[in-house]
């Protein structure tokens, strides 16, 4: 069985280990890709687990597994890892999560902190994102530069009146 995660290994050589408890995750996208796996074979349990002791409480392990049952898992994207490495105490995972429950498909995209503490990775909080990130494809058009449309007016005149 390919590993949900989505990294194209076998579920046994990915992240099997990790929550069979064989091995530790050695970084914070490691843990999250786990943690997602985790959710699509319903093994709550490592959710738990994984997740701060500090924070524990504030776990619904129940709505966690009622999520991860009642959900099909469609996959797995990272986003974005900032710190989060072998060597690092903390660290931040972008990920988009997509799921279909009840015949509706959804997108999950979540920043998780993560820190690590007695050589071990946990999960700290996920704030949820709404929207793709904006990426400019195009270079910036300086207020003074000759307008984009031709009209061989200076932007600010033009399209960028309304700016």
């Amino acid at each position: 069985m390919t590993c949900p995660c989505g990294k194209g290994e076998s579920l046994d050589t990915c992240c099997g280990p990790y929550i069979e408890g064989k091995k530790l995750p050695e970084t914070a996208e490691a843990l999250m890709r786990s943690r997602y796996t985790a959710f699509a074979t319903g093994k709550v349990d490592y959710i738990l687990e994984t997740h701060d002791p500090d924070r524990r409480g504030e776990v619904d392990a129940e709505g966690a597994a009622t999520w991860s049952k009642d959900s099909e898992w469609l996959g797995f994207e990272l986003v974005s890892a900032e710190n989060g490495g072998p060597s690092d105490s903390a660290g931040v995972v972008e990920f988009v999560a997509k799921y279909k429950i009840k015949g509706v498909t959804l997108t999950h995209r979540e920043r998780s902190i993560f820190r690590k503490a007695d050589g071990r990775w946990f999960f700290v909080d996920g704030q949820i994102v709404n929207g793709p990130p904006v990426k400019r494809t195009e270079p910036r058009v300086g207020r003074n530069e000759p307008c984009h449309c031709g009209s061989g007016k200076k932007y600010k005149r033009c399209h960028g009146a309304a700016s």
